[in-house]
């Protein structure tokens, strides 16, 4: 079963968790306050004895990787302390979900995993936070038929943006005013309810604001309406296509002054290049038809460098331009383009 971390809390407000969830997902600070939670559910006097956490930083050996999924199971097999429930969480999931090496011990750690998730006690609540997992493995199938899964970072609507915008801001020490957080939770595109079609609102471009917006009130208690006016204040009028016009022009200077303007706005990565590939394709066999071939093949080494995550995207497409710049650069005393 898939839920939103909204419809979680819901089910720990109501004090009816299900027994095995896994929270994924790329936003750290989403997934801890959401794992945070489920001590709610242990009244906070005996939480110490109820609520146990466990790391799985280190399985770098398998008898380490079968000691620590034997320490899973001894966990969620004991019985709660005066308490109706335990909470067992375990962070960075992902190591003992898909250990880096297959080997008989990893075999044996699964297994045990296995016949967990099966059958898990009724008086305890298993969580598992990890990394986002590659949903064509086996694992990932078990969790799907016998966990609820969480997907963190996936936003629906103000309510969630507003939530998550409150736990990043107190993770710093600081409150924010509701209303300063559903400015910011509108300014990003968020619609005041879920939508079938899934989020619509800029993710990326929250996030943003808000690391800009805490960098501003360093030193506040408290951010207000007024604050969030002079940090985000309405979208920034920008012309979308200025970087890959500075591109035509090869003027490399103002298209990554451009670039650093569209991704620090939230424009995902691959969008851009997006954007760059349609130069190459619909512009540079007009304007530039030698520098075709070596431009398409930048493109192209960009894209699977993105994918396979081998350096900062923005250093990525800095590079990019960079190139696709340099042929304009070497002719532009011989030649208006």
């Amino acid at each position: 079963m898939n839920l939103t971390p909204a419809a979680v809390r819901k089910q720990i407000a109501a004090g009816a968790p299900d027994p095995l969830y896994v929270i994924l997902g790329e936003d750290d600070v989403e997934k801890s306050a959401l794992a945070a939670s489920f001590a709610e559910l242990v009244d906070e006097g005996l939480q110490a004895f109820n609520v146990e956490r466990l790391h799985a930083s280190d399985l770098s050996s398998g008898d380490r990787l079968v000691g620590f999924a034997a320490a899973v199971v001894d966990a969620v097999r004991t019985l709660p302390m005066m308490s109706p429930r335990r909470i067992v969480e375990v962070f960075q999931a992902e190591n003992l979900l898909v250990p880096k090496r297959e080997s008989e011990a990893a075999m044996r750690a699964l297994a045990q995993l296995e016949a967990l998730f099966a059958s898990p006690d009724p008086q305890t609540t298993l969580v598992l936070v990890s990394a986002p997992l590659d949903k064509r493995t086996r694992m990932f199938k078990l969790l799907a038929k016998y966990a609820t899964v969480v997907e963190c970072g996936v936003l629906a609507d103000v309510a969630e943006a507003q939530h998550w915008i409150r736990a990043r801001v107190a993770q710093q020490g600081m409150d924010i005013d509701p209303a300063a957080a559903r400015m910011l939770a509108e300014l990003a595109g968020f619609p005041p309810q879920a939508r079938e079609k899934g989020p619509t609102g800029n993710t990326p471009r929250l996030r943003s604001e808000v690391d800009r917006l805490l960098l501003y009130a360093l030193g506040q208690k408290r951010i207000t309406v007024d604050d969030v006016r002079a940090v985000a204040g309405p979208a920034a009028l920008q012309d979308d296509w200025a970087m890959t016009n500075a591109i035509e022009a090869g003027q490399p200077g103002e298209a990554l002054r451009q670039l650093a303007m569209v991704l620090d706005a939230g424009a995902p990565p691959e969008k851009v290049l997006g954007q760059l590939g349609w130069v190459v394709r619909a512009k540079f066999p007009q304007i530039a038809a030698s520098d075709v071939r070596p431009a398409i093949e930048a493109v192209f080494r960009t894209d699977v460098d993105l994918k396979r995550s081998a350096a900062d995207p923005r250093i990525l497409l800095e590079r990019l331009i960079v190139e696709l710049c340099a042929g304009k650069r070497a002719r532009a005393g011989t030649r208006r383009w």
